[in-house]
């Protein structure tokens, strides 16, 4: 009985290791591409003829700011996420926690913003950081987008499943709710706030459409949007476009892998709760 369990708890190990190589297959090809010169394309090379060439062209040619833009986008992502870890926190408390009127319908209004999608309402954004004076700012990629609807909906679950005897014993202690909340409460949504951190930090960095639109200048891009432009100038070089794919994933792959355990939780506990 024991040899049967083993034997099939070592095909299950195959075999998820052969899912994982198999979508894995795309991005190990784009790592391999931009590092052979343009002659190897979709040729087997031996590590010897691999080079550094394509990303040292990124960040030495002077026709375009690499550094630059990886500067904005960082400047970017970070902004969002910082913003994100403090208003969607306090919203999804106030909505499991909190009694005042107008709750359900405030509640209700946030679930239905994410069943729109955000290229419907691009239009009056524009719009809106237009008569702002924001185009082509810092203000115009950051300050709509320092919530989300989804991610204080997923707050307010884990909130939900937090005794109320926490809060009431910070209180007795002399805690307001607002400090019951970021001294008690807060802590405990860790693994929720690292999940959220993940998505927010994956969907910010790779964020095309909004940046583009909302600023538009080279001294302003982000990086996945210089990097779509030099596309348009080397469409022919596939290594050097690969290279570009590579610099704009990788942060992502990194940011994943050191918190991958913490999202995996985080993601049991956004289950629907009461």
């Amino acid at each position: 009985m024991k040899t049967r369990s083993r034997t099939g708890r070592l095909f299950l190990y195959l075999g998820a290791i052969l899912i994982g190589l198999l979508f894995a297959l795309p991005f190990l090809y784009t790592i391999y591409t931009s590092l052979v010169p343009m002659r190897y394309v979709n040729k087997l090379v031996s590590p010897e003829l691999w080079t550094l060439d394509n990303y040292k062209m990124f960040f030495t040619n002077e026709a375009y700011d690499v550094p630059g833009w990886f500067l904005n986008t960082l400047i970017m992502t970070g902004i969002v996420v910082i913003g994100n870890l403090i208003i969607n926190p306090m919203a999804g408390f106030a909505l499991a926690k909190l009694d005042f009127r107008g709750k359900s319908v405030i509640y209700w209004i946030v679930v239905a913003t994410m069943m729109v999608p955000y290229h419907m309402i691009l239009i009056p954004v524009y719009v809106n950081v237009a008569q702002l004076g924001w185009l082509n700012t810092f203000w115009a990629l950051t300050v709509p987008f320092l919530y989300q609807g989804l991610y204080i909906f997923m707050l307010r679950q884990f909130f939900i499943s937090v005794p109320n005897e926490f809060i009431e014993a910070a209180r007795i202690d002399g805690l307001t709710k607002m400090g019951a909340f970021w001294r008690i409460v807060y802590p405990l949504a860790r693994s929720s706030l690292i999940t959220m951190s993940i998505l927010a930090f994956a969907g910010t960095w790779n964020s095309y459409l909004i940046p583009s639109t909302l600023a538009n200048t080279p001294e302003r891009y982000v990086l996945v949007v210089g990097l779509n432009s030099v596309k348009d100038m080397f469409f022919e070089n596939t290594p050097l476009i690969m290279a570009g794919v590579v610099l704009s994933t990788l942060p992502i792959i990194i940011f994943f892998f050191v918190f991958q355990r913490q999202y995996i939780e985080g993601i049991s506990n956004a289950g629907v709760k009461g």
